[in-house]
């Protein structure tokens, strides 16, 4: 229990029509959920709007509303500028300001996050010797102890409670994957992080930004608040977010030797990536067990993070010898035949090219993609995957992904569009399943299947339903 002007406290608001020694038992922003006694915060989200649902939060027996309108219902309430910074700012009072108790290193970009924040984590228990927890696509992990997540980055009240939960189990370090729709929509609101980094930017979520202006403008939030940033400048928008930085600034690059982490050395191999990383005190090799160019950077976006925080670099490029690779990113899925198949979640136009490109580097034989693009999502980015898968395969399935509300074959026809004049042999199958087996199908000794854009989930959404969908157990079923 918690008194109402404890919740309050940071909270800008223009209106306080409640007794602010009401005691509260519980906080919500989802009337599903919410108890009688509890506080609800109506939130203007991207689908609904909690203020539909104040009459039924009064029914349900909240004791005062939070919102950015009057309501209608009878009841203590108290208006605010915005309810989403509201409910960051009352869930972080709510769990006692875990974030201020806590490391918190925070991942933005396009492609990478996923590995990264998991290569983080993996770094810091093995340095340090004690849990550290972490927030991301693949969900939430507290040591080795797994929950699940709807989103990349949760809202806030998530966000906080799982940063309470960590504290509270010990950890000293807390990672998460920070999407541009997390920043632009206040779920981070009042954390001050310690590092933030930047991996890289190419178009994406143009469904819910105007334009990749806005997308990375989103982005340039995070180092706003952030003691330490650390930025990979041979990225084209890394001057946009080194304009936003307001603690202290650490550049990585693979190319240019002014930055305070420059990989140098960099041999790509089958099964590795082989580099020393220059800095001003040290020249260290590192290696790391997950092929690609992409690899090296995501090494380095670790070891940037981390050695402004006092790792050292020896003990990090140890660390990261001994780090295991991360479900759906270039995951190889065992066979046991003569070919190879691999998952992996490249689901934009740029990572669509590094993975091709990577896999075309560690097989002896044709690199087979099978993709297809999601439905509801940005369009734009349908032709331009199918020109990129066609201009860098040998042979190519589109499929579906992701349909959602939208005809698969409306995705589809989207998709070819971008392969109108290639001359790259390709396959049209719609069911995603039957298009896995016939892929597999005909494979031939030395060749390697690449399962582009579902990577670690184990669903498909059709219309508004989400099934059962593992690529791991359809290629099981495939080799009997």
């Amino acid at each position: 229990m918690m008194k109402l002007r404890e919740l309050i406290d940071k909270v800008d608001t223009v209106l306080v029509a409640a007794d602010l020694d009401t005691e509260v038992n519980s906080v919500c922003f989802d009337t599903r959920k919410l108890e009688a006694g509890g506080l609800f915060v109506a939130v203007k989200g991207y689908e609904t709007d909690g203020h539909r649902y104040i009459a039924e939060a009064v029914d349900i027996g909240a004791v005062c509303l939070v919102c950015e309108e009057k309501p209608d219902a009878p009841a203590p309430y108290i208006l605010v500028r915005n309810s989403r910074m509201a409910l960051a700012a009352i869930s972080a009072a709510w769990f006692g300001y875990p974030a201020s108790k806590i490391k918190v290193i925070g991942v933005t970009g396009t492609n990478g996050k996923t590995t990264v924040t998991s290569l983080i984590k993996q770094v810091v228990e093995s340095c340090t010797g004690v849990a550290a927890g972490l927030i991301g696509t693949n969900g939430v992990m507290i040591g080795d102890d797994a929950f699940e997540s709807e989103r990349t980055t949760p809202e806030s009240y998530d966000v906080f409670r799982y940063l309470s939960k960590m504290v509270d189990m010990g950890c000293k370090y807390a990672v998460m994957e920070v999407s541009s729709h997390a920043l632009r929509l206040d779920r981070l609101y009042g954390i001050e992080f310690e590092v933030g980094v930047f991996t890289n930017l190419t178009p994406d979520h143009l469904d819910f930004h105007d334009s990749i202006e806005d997308y990375a403008e989103a982005k340039t939030l995070l180092f706003a608040n952030s003691r330490i940033s650390s930025i990979n400048i041979d990225d084209d928008y890394a001057q946009l977010m080194i304009g936003s930085v307001s603690g202290k600034l650490y550049r990585y690059s693979t190319i240019d030797n002014s930055a305070d982490f420059v990989a140098k050395s960099i041999k790509l191999q089958a099964d590795k990536v082989d580099f020393s990383v220059l800095t001003v005190a040290h020249l260290t090799r590192v290696l790391l067990s997950i092929p690609g160019m992409f690899s090296v950077y995501n090494a380095m976006s670790v070891i940037s993070a981390l050695n402004p925080l006092g790792f050292g670099m020896e003990d990090i490029s140890r660390a990261l010898g001994e780090c295991a690779g991360v479900k759906g990113r270039a995951e190889m899925v065992p066979t046991g035949k003569d070919f190879c198949v691999m998952i992996d979640y490249a689901h934009t136009p740029d990572a669509l090219s590094n993975i091709i490109t990577t896999s075309r580097r560690i097989t002896s034989g044709r690199v087979v993609t099978l993709f297809g693009c999601g439905g509801d999502r940005d369009r734009l980015k349908r032709p331009k995957m199918g020109g990129i898968a066609a201009g860098l395969s040998d042979f190519v399935v589109v499929t579906s992904d992701n349909p959602r509300t939208e005809a698969p074959g409306d995705i589809i026809n989207e998709i070819l569009a971008g392969m109108a004049d290639t001359k790259t042999p390709y396959m049209v199958i719609e069911n995603r399943r039957e298009a896995i087996h016939w892929a597999i199908g005909s494979l031939k000794p030395g060749d390697l299947l690449i399962l582009a854009g579902k990577g670690h989930e184990t669903y498909q959404i059709l219309g508004k339903e989400k099934i059962h969908f593992d690529e791991r157990e359809v290629v099981a079923e495939c080799l009997g």
